[in-house]
């Protein structure tokens, strides 16, 4: 029996064995309490899993689901047949530490990516195969043109690291476009005397009209004059590190009490 990749679902599962096997030496499971794999398929990575520490998998699939019970019979109870991005993640999390792995479908990879960051207090690693694309934007610094409003949410909680690129020809169906292997590293200490909604606010305002100086993109707010005058608001949101993001958001925050 195999799984047939379904379009609907952005499938394309990788084949190459021994890069999955490089893939999960990246996921150092006595680390963490537990791991989960998101979209395993066919359970490629699911395979170079150690049979003794307790992880999760969650497939969309019904038939990847059927497929991997047979495969990994005792891992049956912990298959979970779900939509990740509307699963409740944390009836699983209970409190542990709790390392993913996956190789996500390219259309929602970024909204599984702010999924884990609202969890991030109990997951502090992650890893997966992202289109290129993405992947060298959530690891870009500032002063680029692929940084934007993704590296700047992720590198404020996680140290991400490109770790290698993969050709189409790995896959199957071939994607139309390369993909880039990744990790983040939650950071030991993550800021948080700051407005985190006002820090995301600020970070999708200034990113939705990069090419203006801040003093421009940010009038929304109406601050006064004497804030404008500070030379953060000279420069234009790319220019700006997420360390320079959470001082801008504090010279708001000061400004509108």
């Amino acid at each position: 029996m195999r799984v047939k990749p379904k379009k609907k679902y952005g499938q394309h599962f990788l084949y190459d064995i021994n890069i999955a096997r490089k893939i999960v030496s990246y996921l150092k499971f006595n680390d963490y309490d537990q791991a989960i794999e998101i979209g395993p398929g066919m359970g490629i990575l699911t395979n170079f899993f150690p049979i003794k520490k307790k992880f999760f998998l969650i497939e969309i699939d019904e038939e990847s689901v059927e497929f991997l019970k047979k495969k990994f019979n005792h891992l049956s109870d912990n298959i979970i047949l779900a939509d990740f991005l509307k699963f409740d993640i944390k009836s699983i999390l209970k409190n542990r530490q709790t390392a993913i792995i996956g190789n996500f479908p390219y259309n929602i990879s970024s909204q599984i990516i702010f999924k884990l960051i609202e969890n991030r207090n109990l997951i502090p690693f992650f890893c997966g195969l992202f289109q290129k694309e993405v992947a060298e934007r959530i690891c870009e610094k500032e002063g680029s043109k692929k940084y934007g409003i993704i590296s700047v949410l992720v590198q404020v909680y996680y140290k991400p690291n490109y770790i290698f690129s993969l050709e189409p020809d790995v896959f199957k169906p071939k994607p139309k476009v390369k993909s880039g292997f990744i990790t983040l590293k939650r950071r030991k200490k993550t800021k948080t005397l700051f407005d985190e909604k006002l820090f995301f606010k600020i970070v999708k305002l200034s990113f939705h009209q990069r090419r203006k100086i801040l003093r421009n993109s940010l009038k929304k707010f109406e601050l006064d004059k004497k804030t404008l005058e500070d030379s953060i608001f000279d420069k234009r949101p790319e220019r700006l590190s997420f360390d320079e993001f959470i001082n801008l958001t504090k010279i708001i925050q000061d400004a509108k009490i």
